[in-house]
């Protein structure tokens, strides 16, 4: 299956949340409740995250992400805060994800994953920069 991976404009966000809305929930099983999964729709339709999208030939959406951007001082990165479904799995999905990034301005991806996915990553060139310990107050 061929999968085109696009970007959603925040003005169609809100129509097309239903369709990924599944995709993202599978994706918030493992985000140890940083978000939900009504606050990552409300970021995506304020525009506040991006919703990426990857469509097969019939124009089905078959996997999606929620990005946020962040502008630094060196990089604008583009932190991957949800993904599900078929989308970076796949060398060319990944490399289709990495252009659309790339011509939102992004100079670098990361994001936090567990272990399967980091050793999924490490394929597509991630290096691990940091493990991320947490204790709730």
């Amino acid at each position: 299956m061929t999968l085109v991976v696009q970007p959603v404009t925040v003005q169609y966000a809100a129509q097309v949340w239903p369709l990924v809305e599944e995709h993202i929930e599978e994706a918030l099983k493992y985000a140890n409740g940083d978000y939900t999964i009504d606050q990552l729709k409300a970021f995506v339709c304020t525009g506040q995250q991006t919703l990426i999208v990857a469509v097969d030939s019939d124009n089905k959406i078959q996997g999606a992400a929620t990005i946020f951007f962040d502008n630094g001082p060196n990089d604008r990165v583009a932190f991957i805060t949800a993904v599900g479904g078929k989308m970076i799995t796949g060398k060319d999905t990944f490399l289709q994800l990495r252009a659309v990034l790339g011509l939102q301005g992004a100079t670098k991806i990361q994001g936090a994953v567990r272990p399967s996915m980091a050793r999924l990553s490490k394929k597509y060139g991630f290096n691990e920069v940091a493990v991320l310990m947490e204790i709730k107050l």
